[in-house]
């Protein structure tokens, strides 16, 4: 796993950054549950909070190949990307840049059992049902943050819930 590279931390100041993000669900006993990793208490970019796995797309990259990489990075674990089914901007004031997000189902291709965390990284993992998106919120990322938001849209998709369309 790399852990000298920190692009989250990276200034990026007036630019525009794309990553990829995934929504990785599992059927534990006939519950679908939700990874998310928490990130570490000394990352300068929302320490200690939750979130869906994923990062920067590199340049040339696609972003299924850069999810699929930042995941193998970060988890030791291979990766199957699903279709995208949501996307945000938001900026970055640690990096100075603003972010265009993009979030894909996905699901392991290894055994959840292989998943390795790289302390500099993430400290916590957790699975979370819908009924427990509770256990992840804080005050840098409440039921109003966009990633909250498509992580509900994630679940309500799984459940059969119609897209949006105009």
């Amino acid at each position: 796993m790399n852990t000298t590279s920190h692009e989250s931390e990276k200034p990026a100041k007036g630019q525009q950054v794309i990553t990829a993000y995934a929504f990785i669900h599992h059927n534990f006993d006939g519950v679908e549950k939700l990874f998310v990793p928490k990130r570490a208490g000394t990352k300068k970019f929302l320490p200690g909070v939750f979130e869906l796995p994923g990062g920067h797309i590199d340049f040339g990259e696609t972003t299924i190949d850069g999810l699929k990489r930042e995941i193998f990075e970060e988890f030791g674990i291979h990766v199957i990307i699903g279709d995208p089914f949501y996307v945000f901007t938001y900026i970055n004031d640690v990096k100075g840049s603003h972010s265009i997000e993009v979030i894909y189902f996905a699901a392991f291709e290894d055994a959840i059992e292989k998943i390795n965390l790289d302390p500099a990284v993430h400290s916590q993992l957790l699975w979370i049902a819908e009924n427990e998106l509770s256990q992840i919120l804080t005050k840098e990322k409440g039921e109003q943050d966009p990633e909250i938001k498509a992580i509900k849209r994630g679940f309500e998709l799984l459940r059969g819930s119609k897209i949006n369309t105009l």
